[in-house]
């Protein structure tokens, strides 16, 4: 049975905040993030069959959504537009969708997640099919608009999985593949852009970073398809020739801007 109030929404552990010093306040908080690691570390097992459930279908030509509403939705949108820089794929490989659209992601949108169809329309906007994963992002696990979509997905045989931080929540049920990292009371009550947050970001980090480790697209422990896209990683690139290849900085500058990224030049070089 699912409970009437999430377990995002329970009273905080503490009170009069108001009334603690600066270095009361950072302490408390940061004595709440430090249980966040645990939380996820026992969700493993779901978050290890959710991606690989996603590298096949990825691997076949299909796509990852993320969905979600207010912080949510902005961690899900960050997470797919961190993909292509880091990993070098096309942008249309992992997707975030929010709530109220790209004007949400920097100002609150009246009601928009308040609308359990508009996710399915969202998803239909770019051809969504059995071949795609679609993962719901709520921390309450309540959000219209992230249960809508994923019933909608499951309903036309869409794989779906969700990261919520409320343990039995519609999400979570109507989801193929949950995954609740119960984070408890907040350290300001119901501020979920906290622990809450801070899980779903790590759970993010972890199901993309497997999926292009999985996907061919880390070299031993190296970003070898990264975008060159400042003076940063270009240097950062140049390391890695030079490491791998063990050649001098110069010689390894030049066969960068000769090929564009660290994989072509090491394998031009190695069969050359």
């Amino acid at each position: 049975m699912n409970k009437k109030n999430p377990d995002t929404e329970k009273v905080s552990n503490y009170d009069h905040l108001e009334k603690m010093n600066t270095l009361e306040l950072l302490s408390n908080i940061n004595r709440e993030d430090q249980s966040v690691a645990a939380n996820i570390n026992k969700q493993i097992p779901a978050i290890e069959k959710l991606v690989d459930i996603i590298v096949p279908k990825i691997e076949a030509g299909g796509r990852l959504f993320y969905i979600g509403a207010g912080t949510s939705g902005r961690l899900g949108v960050l997470d797919a537009s961190e993909i292509p820089p880091t990993f070098g794929v096309s942008p249309g490989i992992v997707i975030g969708l929010i709530a109220g659209g790209d004007t949400a992601l920097r100002n609150a949108v009246e009601n928009a997640e308040d609308d359990t169809r508009q996710a399915w329309k969202d998803l239909k906007a770019y051809d969504i099919s059995k071949n795609d994963v679609v993962i719901g992002i709520a921390a309450s696990g309540t959000t219209p608009y992230v249960i809508g979509g994923i019933k909608d997905c499951r309903e036309k045989g869409i794989a779906t999985g969700c990261i919520t931080c409320s343990s039995g929540s519609p999400l979570a049920e109507a989801s193929e593949y949950p995954i609740e990292v119960v984070t408890g009371p907040e350290f300001v009550t119901g501020s979920t852009r906290m622990k809450a947050g801070t899980a779903q970001k790590m759970v993010l980090n972890m199901i993309s970073t497997s999926v292009m480790i999985k996907l061919g697209r880390v070299k031993g422990n190296k970003m070898v398809d990264m975008q060159l896209s400042n003076i940063k990683l270009v240097g950062r690139g140049t390391r890695m020739i030079m490491e791998e290849l063990h050649i001098p900085e110069n010689e390894a500058r030049k066969l960068l801007k000769e090929h564009g990224s660290v994989r072509k030049a090491i394998d031009y070089y190695k069969e050359n």
